[in-house]
This record gives C-alpha cells, sequence and structure tokens, in this order.
C-alpha cells in the first residue's frame, strides 16, 4: 500500500510498504481523510522531535522511517481476537496517542503525560498518511451518525484546544488572548466561545488568519509588525487578560504572554518548541502570575464530536485545501510553508 514516511527533516517519501494485520485487540482501519499538523510540519522543518530515530520508541518499538499522520479518521475493515467495542464498518476517528500504561500518570489516569509519551502517526505504529493503519481498539472511538469523514479528521486538533481550555483556569466571563492564528489557536478561539469567555484577543502577523479568528468569534486582532501588542491588550483589557494561550513556539512571545496577564494571571503553553525559550522570573514573581504546559488531550474526544455536532469546529470554516497522497510534500507540507493563507490541509487516502 502506498504511505507517506518521514526518513528526515525535509524528507517525506511516498513508498509502497507493507499492509498491517491487526493483533490481539487491535482493529485495522480503512483511513479515509487525514489533516497535516502543525506537529508534522516541525518534524519536516526541523525534526526529529516526536521522531524516534536513535533508538526504538518504546510503546511502538519502531524507528525511522516511519509514517506519518496523527489526524485522521476512516472506517474498521477488520478486527483483531477479543475486540468486541467496535465492528466492521463503523466510523471511526482515532485518539493517537502511544502511552506505557504502567507509569506513575499512566496508573493515575493522565495518559497524555505518560512518561514513554509518543504518538501514532509520529512516533511509529503506523500511521494516518497510508491506505489502512492499525491501533489499539481503545484509541478509535465512534462517530456520530451525521459527521462526515472530512469532520473526522479534525477532532484531533480540536481535541488539542478544547483540553488547553479544561487544564487552564479560564472561567466564563473571563477574558483571555491568543497568541497565534494558526489551526491550533483559531480551533482555541471557537473553544474560549464555548467556555464563554467575554473577551478574546488574538494577536497575528497574518491577515488571512486574523480574518479568520474574526470569523470564529475573537473580539479584537492585533497584529504586531504595526502596535505593541501588549500594550494594545492592556489598554483593552486594565491590568491584563485571565488567561494568555501561547500558541506560536516563537521564544520572544513567551515573554509577552505573560506580560499581557494581569496579576494571578495564568499563561497557558501549548506550541511544540523546537528551541529553548527564556523569560524574565520576576515577571511571574513580582505579580504572582503561573505558567502552565499542555500536551495533546485525554477523555474529550466524545465531548469534541458531539460540539461538532451542534455546529462547532466546522470543517468548512477550517479546511482550505484537499489533496492526494502523492502531492503531499508540494501540495501540502511546502504549500502551508509558503502561502500563509492555509489553515488546514486535508489528505485523501490512497484506494
Amino acid at each position: 500500500m502506498k504511505a507517506a514516511r518521514w526518513h528526515k527533516a525535509k524528507d517525506i517519501r511516498v513508498e509502497d510498504v507493507a499492509e498491517p494485520a491487526p493483533g490481539p485487540g487491535q482493529v485495522k482501519i480503512k483511513v479515509k481523510w487525514t489533516g497535516i499538523c502543525g506537529s508534522d510540519l516541525h518534524e519536516y522543518l526541523a525534526g526529529p522531535i516526536f521522531v524516534p530515530v536513535d533508538a526504538p520508541h518504546p510503546v511502538s518499538g519502531d524507528v525511522a522511517p516511519i509514517i506519518m499522520g496523527h489526524e485522521f479518521s476512516g472506517e474498521v475493515a477488520e478486527l483483531g481476537q477479543g475486540v468486541t467495542r467496535l465492528a466492521v464498518g463503523d466510523r471511526v476517528v482515532v485518539e493517537p496517542i502511544l502511552a506505557c500504561g504502567e507509569c506513575d500518570s499512566c496508573r493515575h489516569g493522565k495518559y497524555n503525560t505518560c512518561d514513554k509519551l509518543g504518538f501514532h502517526g509520529l512516533s511509529g505504529g503506523g500511521g494516518g498518511f497510508s491506505a489502512y493503519t492499525v491501533v489499539g481498539e481503545q484509541w478509535a472511538h465512534k462517530m456520530p451518525e451525521g459527521l462526515s469523514f472530512e469532520q473526522g479528521a479534525l477532532v484531533e486538533p480540536a481535541a488539542v484546544a478544547l483540553h488547553s481550555i479544561r487544564v487552564s483556569s479560564l472561567k466564563a466571563g473571563g477574558t483571555a488572548v491568543v497568541f497565534g492564528a494558526g489551526p491550533i489557536g483559531l480551533l482555541i478561539v471557537e473553544s474560549l466561545r464555548i467556555a464563554g469567555a467575554s473577551a478574546i484577543h488574538v494577536v497575528e502577523l497574518s491577515a488571512e488568519r486574523g480574518a479568520k479568528a474574526l470569523e470564529l468569534g475573537a473580539t479584537t486582532i492585533i497584529n504586531p509588525a504595526n502596535e505593541d501588542a501588549v500594550a494594545r491588550i492592556r489598554a483593552l483589557t486594565p491590568g491584563g487578560v485571565d488567561v494568555a494561550y501561547e500558541v506560536t513556539g516563537v521564544p520572544a512571545v513567551l515573554q509577552q504572554c505573560i506580560d499581557a496577564t494581569r496579576y494571578d494571571g495564568e499563561t497557558v503553553i501549548v506550541s511544540i518548541w523546537e528551541k529553548e525559550a527564556s523569560f524574565q522570573p520576576n515577571t511571574v514573581v513580582l505579580k504572582e502570575r503561573s505558567m502552565k504546559g499542555t500536551i495533546a488531550y485525554r477523555d474529550v474526544f466524545p465531548a469534541v464530536m458531539q460540539l461538532m455536532t451542534q455546529g462547532w469546529y466546522a470543517a468548512d470554516k477550517l479546511v482550505t485545501k484537499r489533496i492526494q497522497i502523492d502531492d503531499i510534500v508540494d501540495e501540502g507540507f511546502e504549500a502551508l510553508v509558503r502561502e500563509k493563507t492555509q489553515i488546514k490541509i486535508l489528505v485523501q487516502a490512497p484506494d
């Protein structure tokens, strides 16, 4: 079968690989649509980050080259021995977590902070940029009636966004700023609306992405190339916002996030970083601010899909391009690098 495999940074190849078979407790999925994620782009431009290269991943047992793609939907094609929750023909989205199930985090149900955390489609085990893939049945979630496969491919990034709101200190009526209006930043804007934020400021360089943020519910767009973003936020929300969400991965932005919050405010770091970032600790200490990191999601996929059935996270507002797997490098990854008008690019699985 065809699959897009990561070999090294700037080297993703569409190749013929063996079709997988499900083992005990696993299901084989015929992939339908897969989104290109910001994490995929980081791996393409500056990896490895999650891709195992020097030693096999402790959960998947794989080492590069690995099949990519972790935002995907599909249909159950075959059941492994002992599978009881799913049936052939079920329409599913995959929660692409690789967790050991044995560390302290896993034993306390916080599997997304597993000591050996990895992701299906980033850390081995198969991936969505292929015709078929195999996952444990616990990671495949049935899609509600009426949800399209294209919509299903957005469940994973929407789960990242919704989880970031859930773990933050934001309360209904609170104020927020989102630094970065890429796909996750835009989904955070929608999630903030769901959570009842009274003001949602967005800091974004791209006029097109800023306009999309307004369409999705942002109250203010600030272009940091034209004005001091922190000063504008503090003028709009005296003292600063309750919570700032960092979704750029740009080192200089971290301090801006902190400075944009009020006393006792919170900065939530959502980005995956390619390099270190520094900040002045006194800006946290003297205002009793806090900082929090968030990774992926846990126990949130069903809620995301229910919100989608109510009209939230609509694919027709977020998907800007649909391509075939043979075009994944030039029309997918490279398009995201050169075209800031792109938001979410979906890849149709090969037959």
